[in-house]
């Protein structure tokens, strides 16, 4: 890479978080300014300890003394900061050219939407961002020249296999594209069952055959639902129909996905399932740079397999389809009544085979119009969220 890059890391302790700064590790023209945890004071003292970022932010406020004096024992010289209002000024600080958008969920949705309106190169992984207000964001990143990479392995495939342009994707990139097909590992349960998905426990579903992601993600993964919210973010990210985006089941995650042009060419992104990849293509992007996963060995791997995938056996990827068809505040009910069940399907209140029945449910009672403002988006979705505990109490 030709350039050093001051990088602001949102959500540095998570999966994405840690695989980033074990990139970073291995490019020393990338420093960290600022990063943030949501309570895990511990791990972030101890990311703070090796890069000495100017500042860290606890998202959860009840945690910023830990840190702080964890910090202090340890004699390292960073400020600390806590709440969503310092993790949104952290991700458009003039000293910060990249941002990683890493923080999982609706909680995410502020801070990077500020470092959007900085005009930053952000590094899209945080994909309740463009669920909830993909117009917003893709409107915002236009008019204030924010180049937005996506980290998402799908979404990142595509962007490697699409022209280039300096600021946010869509448009004359996709002019001659015929249709995006995101590949699904299929995740843990794809030749389960369905009449054993009321056993699924939460270990299980966790227990991703080829990825090693956070709790909330594999389950996601787990349902499909993961698939449902890629596609509406591929939507905004690459001014798609929802009609123009597929998926198809690829059990050995080699093929991360493809694009099909109007011509009949089809190009496709390959590599090992490691996040290190595209995550140091974003940090790099338009150059390339080491980033510590494996090499590709297509001769001594398994063949490749692909495949429709089950929508009666996985709902939630055909919820998430008919969000992105309807578009508006409807995707930011889906994922916010998704996140609700997935918290009570972690915690033991809600089986596996209610996570989509929950969706269904909270969706059919909140009506739907235009995702206008944030302010309209964020009420929508503590409604749905309000909803779908409501109903996990009542089967309780």
């Amino acid at each position: 890479m030709s350039k050093s890059r001051a990088v602001a890391i949102l959500g540095s302790t998570g999966s994405i978080g840690g695989n980033t700064l074990d990139v970073i590790r291995g490019n020393p023209e990338l420093r960290v300014v600022a990063m943030s945890a949501n309570t895990n004071a511990g791990l972030l003292a101890e990311q703070c300890r090796e890069f000495e970022p100017r500042y860290a932010v606890m998202a959860d406020p009840d945690r910023a003394g830990e840190l702080r004096e964890r910090l202090r024992s340890a004699g390292v010289n960073t400020d600390v900061l806590a709440g969503a209002g310092e993790l949104a000024r952290i991700a458009a600080l003039p000293e910060v050219d990249t941002v990683m958008a890493a923080i999982v969920g609706a909680a995410g949705l502020e801070s990077t939407l500020s470092a959007i309106q900085a005009g930053k190169k952000v590094l899209l992984a945080n994909k309740e961002s463009l669920v909830m207000a993909g117009d917003l964001c893709m409107r915002t990143a236009r008019s204030e020249g924010a180049l937005l990479i996506p980290v998402d392995s799908e979404h990142n495939a595509v962007f490697q296999c699409l022209p280039h342009c300096d600021t946010a994707l869509g448009g004359e990139q996709t002019r001659h594209v015929e249709k995006l097909v995101l590949t699904c590992s299929g995740g843990p349960f794809l030749r389960k069952p369905a009449a054993q998905f009321d056993s699924i426990t939460p270990e299980q579903a966790c227990s991703h055959p080829k990825w090693d992601m956070g709790a909330k993600i594999s389950v996601d993964s787990a349902t499909l639902m993961n698939k449902g919210l890629e596609v509406i973010e591929a939507c905004y990210l690459f001014d798609m129909e929802s009609e123009r985006v597929e998926v198809l089941v690829h059990p050995q995650s080699i093929v991360h996905s493809m694009v099909h042009f109007e011509d009949g060419s089809v190009l496709a992104q390959l590599g090992t399932p490691d996040m290190r990849i595209p995550i140091s293509c974003a940090l790099a992007w338009p150059e390339r740079m080491p980033s510590g996963a494996d090499a590709i060995d297509l001769a001594a791997g398994e063949p490749l397999e692909f495949m429709q995938p089950d929508l009666e056996r996985f709902p939630c990827l055909g919820l998430g389809l008919d969000a992105a068809r309807q578009r508006g505040l409807r995707p930011a009910v889906v994922n916010a009544a998704n996140e609700v069940a997935v918290h009570a399907f972690l915690g033991g209140k809600l089986p596996f085979s209610g996570i989509a029945g929950l969706i269904e449910s909270v969706s059919a009672r909140i009506p739907c119009g235009e995702a206008d403002s944030l302010a309209i988006i964020l009420k929508v979705d503590g409604l749905a969220r309000t909803y779908a505990k409501e109903l996990i109490h009542k089967q309780i």
